[in-house]
């Protein structure tokens, strides 16, 4: 004991005695709580917009930021951001801000920066809030302007130019702009008609961002029907230069001959609705959203009318709830993240309006009742939705030298996991399109939207064709106030992300067609062997048929009198048109089916789908798609060729983008396999189907077998046509799995399980 208390006493002297002899071999106090300390703890800029040495930076309502990797203050005290150029450039005048973590500092210039002209931006003396000790030294770094700045301009219109069938009563007329925009009145906003239609009276306004003017109809009053209205804008000036619009922009939109009568529905929901509820493992900082089936009145979405709550000691959330017209989303950000392991009612009431005012037709009532949407979900223990924004895929390709005039022009971005895009950030301010010239002459949108099946893929609709032979730049801004996802807080891309293609003229190129004679009524055909289903929720929209006899059909029935094919009370699969084989009748009370008419039917259209089969396979071989798995990827109409002889769609969905060409036509063809979705409980997997490409213009040419989404769920799309089988989903899945489409076997047979069947119009 008494050897243990010595050693004691002895370890209190040695520990001041170690630091003085620290501190003094150290050069004393000063240099321990100086130099050498500030050289591991200084606070330093990680990133930086525009970014070091990056060209063409536009010289109205720049972007110049710093992120640092701490909480700072950037001005007082010896801390500043200056920007600066060389003579004859005037060093530009700002205002100096930071966000609310302290970490990003914004220099807002009050004037536009000189055109083509190289800037300096200087960091000095910005203290980390934690531990007071400031940036080590000076950060610096250079960026070019391009042309400058010579007037306002136009980016998007709603209702698009030439649209037709604008609804009278629930219409939104707005115009979009290159940049903030002084006041803007009704002498600067009209809308007009031809007499004896008398032109409507109504407020104009601008949104928060001073980008966008809206032209408001009085209340109660209407559009005339079946009319040709004119909207244009003219004398408007930039906020910041004074700079006007070069010209009276115009354009035109016809109303259709109905007032809208139909109440708004909420289509989609993050984190989704589920029945009956509540939906669990939800982030705790990700945002709220929901997709309406048509445009609200934005001031209906208040906090009135949407409301998130949690039963106490759960606080309910503060927020920011805000409406973008252009996706027909509503976000609520919370402002900050919520409770772990708590469950939260969102609650959208009927105080929800269309601009017809149509109240909301929620889930708490049947149609046509006005009635409040609620859904619920519970927390998980960890937030995982930290990260940063990048750009995967772009359509057209960076470099592309074969982009039709009409194509649609989108970006995929890789966001944190079971994360979205904000579709309120992206906008026409945020995705631009420009000729790649010195004027930079900007392209028109009709609009700029992320989808609403993945929350991943904005896309630029322009308002005119883009024109053969000339070069464009794409251009998505980046930092904070640039393209964003719904974490909290929201992740940004790090820098703006460009990339440049050309217009060619496609005329000439004709469009792929694809003979399917009488196979086009099938939604299955079970080729010499049959089809089965297994489980009760299979409904085929569309005929089946096999060449083999009736008793090789088994799970199905169709709307003729007793035609049951071996049904039991756990296979029951509903054929909302004809199922066609050879004889015997599946019953006897069912003698016009399995007769000798119904074979030669059956006959003529495997006969179909074998001239289809030889039409897809006589296409000329496609880019060849690396290992065949085309998981995450967005692709352009044309010919694909599996690299290995087979496709999958596995970890991922599959995007097929018809740059607004409703013609554009998809054909893959592989030697061997096709596989979506993982096998066993892996999860299913889809194709979606974006910018007017539909069902019927897509083709699955599969040289074996094709396997359909094992684990059930997921949604295949197109018409898939094998030698040797398929199978939908397997036994014992209750999830259904949709087609739209058709699949069809040649020789074996096709199984399902759950399935329904869409099959499309010709």
């Amino acid at each position: 004991m008494n050897i243990l208390k010595n050693d004691s006493m002895r370890l209190k002297w040695m520990i001041p005695l170690c630091a003085i002899t620290l501190m003094t071999a150290c050069g004393g106090k000063d240099d321990v709580l100086g130099s050498s300390a500030n050289a591991a703890l200084a606070p330093s800029v990680t990133t930086v917009t525009p970014a070091a040495n990056a060209n063409d930076v536009l010289v109205y309502d720049p972007m110049i930021t710093a992120t640092f990797n701490e909480a700072v203050a950037v001005v007082g005290g010896g801390a500043s951001v200056v920007v600066t150029c060389a003579s004859p450039c005037t060093n530009p005048v700002g205002a100096v801000s930071i966000d609310s973590t302290n970490r990003i500092a914004t220099f807002t210039p009050v004037a536009d920066l000189m055109g083509m002209t190289q800037y300096t931006v200087t960091i000095t003396g910005a203290k980390s809030l934690a531990t007071g000790l400031t940036l080590k030294s000076p950060h610096s770094w250079n960026f070019t302007t391009g042309a400058a700045s010579t007037a306002v301009t136009v980016t998007a219109v709603a209702p698009g130019a030439n649209s037709a069938g604008v609804s009278i009563n629930n219409t939104i007329i707005s115009a979009d702009f290159s940049e903030a925009i002084a006041s803007v009145t009704n002498a600067n906003f009209m809308v007009t008609c031809a007499a004896p239609c008398v032109s409507p009276t109504g407020s104009v306004s601008r949104d928060p961002t001073n980008r966008v003017a809206t032209f408001t109809l009085t209340p109660g009053m209407q559009l005339e029907p079946m009319t040709v209205y004119t909207a244009s804008v003219s004398g408007v000036s930039s906020l910041v230069t004074g700079a006007l619009l070069a010209s009276p922009f115009v354009w035109t939109f016809t109303t259709g001959s109905t007032a809208d009568t139909t109440r708004p529905r909420v289509t989609f929901t993050v984190p989704a609705t589920t029945s009956p509820g509540p939906t669990t493992g939800v982030p705790t900082n990700m945002a709220i959203n929901a997709v309406f089936s048509e445009n609200m009145a934005p001031a209906s979405i208040s906090s009135t009318s949407f409301s998130l709550t949690c039963v106490a000691p759960c606080v309910n959330p503060a927020g920011n709830l805000s409406y973008s017209v252009g996706t027909k989303t509503m976000v609520f950000a919370p402002a900050m993240a919520l409770m772990t392991n708590t469950t939260y009612t969102a609650q959208i009431t009927s105080v929800a309006t269309d601009l017809a005012g149509n109240a909301l037709a929620g889930n708490q009532a049947a149609l046509p009742a006005a009635s409040n949407y609620v859904w619920m979900f519970t927390t998980s223990a960890e937030a995982t939705a930290a990260g940063k924004v990048s750009v995967t895929n772009t359509n057209p390709a960076d470099n592309a030298g074969n982009v039709c005039p009409d194509a649609a022009i989108n970006a995929t971005f890789m966001v944190p996991s079971g994360v979205r895009m904000n579709p309120i950030s992206v906008n026409s301010s945020t995705f631009t399109v420009t000729e790649a010239t010195v004027a930079k002459t900007p392209v028109i949108a009709t609009a700029v939207v992320v989808d609403a099946a993945t929350g991943r893929i904005a896309s630029f609709d322009p308002l005119n064709d883009l024109v053969p032979g000339v070069t464009y730049t794409a251009t998505l801004k980046g930092g904070a106030n640039g393209v964003t996802d719904l974490a909290i807080p929201a992740n940004a891309m790090t820098n703006d992300y460009s990339w440049d293609f050309t217009a060619v003229d496609c005329s000439t190129i004709p469009p792929v067609i694809i003979p399917l004679g009488s196979i086009a009524t099938f939604g299955t055909f079970g080729g010499s062997a049959g089809t089965t289903n297994q489980g009760i929720l299979t409904i085929i929209n569309g005929d089946i048929g096999t060449t083999a006899v009736s008793t090789a059909v088994t799970g199905f029935h169709d709307n003729g009198v007793g035609c049951t094919y071996t049904e039991t009370d756990l296979n029951i699969g509903t054929v909302n048109g004809k199922i066609y084989t050879s004889a015997p009748p599946p019953t006897v009370a069912c003698p016009t089916e399995g007769t000798a008419v119904t074979a030669l039917i059956a006959e003529e259209a495997r006969a179909d789908a074998l001239i289809a089969y030889n039409a897809l396979v006589a296409q000329p071989g496609g880019p060849d798609q690396g290992a065949g798995n085309l998981a995450n990827l967005v692709l352009v109409p044309g010919v694909y060729t599996a690299a290995a002889g087979s496709f999958m769609v596995e970890g991922g969905d599959l995007t097929l983008d018809a740059q607004g060409d409703t013609n554009a036509t998809w054909v893959f063809q592989m030697a061997s396999t096709l596989r979506v979705g993982g096998p066993g409980a892996a999860a299913p997997q889809s194709i979606l189907l974006v910018n007017g490409a539909q069902a019927k213009n897509v083709f699955w040419q599969v040289g074996t077998a094709a396997t359909i989404n094992a684990a059930g769920g997921g949604t295949m799309v197109g018409t898939v046509i094998s030698q040797a089988g398929a199978a939908i989903s397997t036994d014992g899945n209750v999830a259904v799995v949709t087609i739209n489409g058709r699949v069809i076997s040649l020789n074996a047979s096709v199984t399902m399980v759950n399935t329904i069947i869409n099959v499309p119009n010709p």
